[in-house]
């Protein structure tokens, strides 16, 4: 019943919201903040952004293509970007002023979670890694400038003692990594995203690339310096070559806007995540492990809205 309640409640205020901007004025456009092409972020950005202009009458929402998560959080504090995607470690940082962020983005709030993210080190056909640590003095690819990938693998390569002193970096998108792979250019990719994600599997099917685990005490040295990773598995099958688990370090991704969104858009947002997923799994089925809980355990604070069904639904308190 108090679930029922909360949708009808939101959808009331949803209502109401667009009759007021009908009466104010033309259509307002939205934009949706994603990353590049190569992963998950804008192909489910862009089914999003579809079911919310269906839903809302007033308000066209569409997913952009950007540099993934940093330049995210940049243009929602620039009010450049309406609503965005992101991954845990990047608004946790951003929230609360550490890494790339000189003061701390205050206003920052979680509409919904995604998937979990999967940290993905792809090493070029051929070579005989058994871990991370044996790329150092290779070319690795870092992840695209302005991505959450490119935060995190600093933070992966601190876990086995290296730094950007002891790897070139490059700093390329998914797609580019796996040309990078494919042609010999790179000794291994860090890609944090979702499985199976395009470019990795273009990386292991045509050009003969190859995941490594990661170590569970190196996943537990993350842990402990960075609250956001958690021990995740790439499934068996989810990749060729993949015939048994990988274990590696994961981090949630999150829909995050500021906390001035209108409520009606926060509510729809709300809504497509907990109701309307199974048309959203036929873009990627990655929307499947969309779990609603995982806001019990969100990184920073939630969005009213998001926290009134949280508290309906979940039963539970989650304040700014």
């Amino acid at each position: 019943m108090k679930k029922l309640i909360t949708y009808y409640t939101i959808t009331i205020v949803a209502i109401a919201g667009s009759a007021t901007c009908s009466d104010s004025g033309p259509q307002q456009f939205l934009s949706l903040g994603t990353a590049g092409t190569g992963g998950i972020y804008y192909p489910l950005g862009g089914a999003i952004a579809a079911r919310l202009s269906v839903m809302d009458s007033v308000r066209q929402y569409t997913a952009e293509v950007s540099g993934g998560s940093v330049e995210n959080v940049n243009r929602l504090r620039e009010r450049q970007t309406d609503l965005a995607f992101a991954t845990g470690n990047t608004i946790y940082e951003a929230a609360t002023g550490g890494q790339d962020y000189e003061e701390a983005v205050a206003d920052l709030r979680i509409l919904a979670p995604l998937y979990p993210n999967m940290t993905h080190i792809v090493v070029a056909r051929g070579s005989d890694a058994a871990s991370l640590a044996d790329v150092a003095g290779g070319t690795v690819s870092v992840g695209p400038p302005g991505s959450g990938t490119e935060q995190m693998s600093r933070q992966i390569l601190e876990a086995y003692g290296l730094t950007y002193d002891d790897v070139t970096p490059r700093y390329l998108s998914f797609n580019e990594s796996a040309t990078a792979l494919r042609d010999g250019a790179l000794d291994a990719a860090i890609i944090s995203v979702g499985y199976p994600a395009a470019a990795v599997l273009e990386a292991t099917t045509t050009g003969g690339a190859r995941i490594l685990p990661m170590e569970a005490d190196r996943v537990d040295f993350l842990r402990e310096r960075y609250p956001y990773y958690v021990h995740g598995a790439i499934p068996a099958g989810a990749y060729p070559g993949v015939d048994a688990p990988v274990p590696t370090a994961a981090v949630m991704n999150w829909v995050i806007g500021m906390a001035d969104l209108p409520d009606e858009v926060v509510g729809g947002v709300v809504h497509v995540l907990s109701e309307d997923r199974d048309a959203l799994a036929q873009v990627h089925d990655m929307v499947r492990q969309i779990d609603m809980r995982s806001l019990l355990e969100a990184p920073i604070g939630l969005h009213a809205v998001t926290r009134s069904w949280v508290e309906a639904n979940l039963g539970a308190d989650r304040s700014p």
